[in-house]
């Protein structure tokens, strides 16, 4: 159980929230200074074995650069290709603060550092400029959320090598702050109706382009919510809200199968739990949507 941390949203929720409002200035940095790719896959932050990355960026002079949320050292750490390395303490006291000092942290640098300030997929959110609410920053909630992730993604990374279709890496969305893997059909979607705060319905229906089955883990950040996995599936054919997931249940509010992480947490076995539910969930989907399995499924092994 030791692999697998205590996350409580009493506790941790402050903490996540930082860390939310961070990654959303990462991402948004590779939002406008990089190519879109397909899904916007390429603005997602990578996890490592310090936290979560964005992947490298150009700059001027030839250069690129990194920013991780490191949340070994607790800070956003910049690399450079020259050789340039700088710390941005997570703990600044609020949002207005954190977003000065990275801003200025670029910049100092010659580095790319503009961005669209407002954060997405939050109602009503605060740019961050004007975010002062005092924030305190928990080493040991990040921590902990750390160890999270270090123990789930095995799981997600065994899930996504048993797929040969389209399937994106396994990568951490900053926007609505949760963990995925999505496999797609071949087949394109009808339109997606839009309309999630914060995010301009032409983004939304380019993420929902292809008929996608997504597993995941959502850890609420902003939001004060018990974390969670999850598995969706767009379209949503018929009879699907009806078909057994295992350990897994429908939840009408989301319009997904969810599975508490304090449920896997506390199960005698949680890697084997998640990877069940991961997978009977995609089961039902495929299955329903009359996806061609045989083609778009293999054995994760080396060929």
């Amino acid at each position: 159980m030791s692999d697998w941390p205590e996350l409580l949203a009493e506790r941790d929720h402050e903490t996540l929230a930082i860390l939310h409002l961070a990654s959303q200035m990462l991402g948004k940095i590779r939002v406008a200074h990089a190519p879109w790719v397909n899904h916007g896959w390429h603005a997602a932050l990578q996890p490592n074995a310090r936290g979560l990355g964005i992947l490298p960026t150009e700059a001027s002079g030839g250069r690129t650069f990194t920013l991780t949320l490191d949340l070994c050292r607790h800070a956003i750490v910049l690399w450079i290709s020259d050789g340039g390395r700088e710390e941005l303490p997570l703990n600044a006291g609020s949002i207005v603060a954190l977003h000065r000092r990275l801003l200025a942290l670029l910049e100092q640098h010659d580095l790319p550092f503009e961005f669209n300030g407002r954060p997405n997929e939050l109602p009503d959110a605060l740019p961050f400029a004007e975010d002062n609410t005092p924030r305190e920053y928990d080493r040991d909630s990040a921590e902990r959320f750390r160890a999270a992730l270090a123990a789930m993604l095995p799981v997600f990374a065994r899930f996504r090598a048993g797929f040969s279709g389209k399937a994106s890496p396994v990568h951490f969305w900053w926007g609505s702050f949760d963990l995925a893997v999505s496999r797609f059909s071949g087949r394109k979607a009808p339109p997606h109706p839009g309309r999630l705060p914060g995010l301009p319905d032409r983004i939304t229906r380019e993420a929902y382009s292809d008929e996608v089955s997504s597993a995941g883990f959502w850890a609420g950040g902003a939001v004060a919510a018990e974390p969670f996995f999850y598995s969706y599936v767009y379209p949503e054919p018929e009879g699907y809200r009806a078909a057994k997931v295992a350990h897994g249940r429908f939840d009408e509010a989301y319009g997904e199968f969810i599975l508490p992480y304090a449920e896997v947490r506390e199960s005698a076995d949680p890697s084997a739990m998640l990877t069940e539910f991961f997978q009977s969930a995609y089961d039902a989907a495929a299955d329903l949507a009359h996806w061609d399995r045989a083609a778009l499924e293999r054995e994760p092994v080396a060929p």
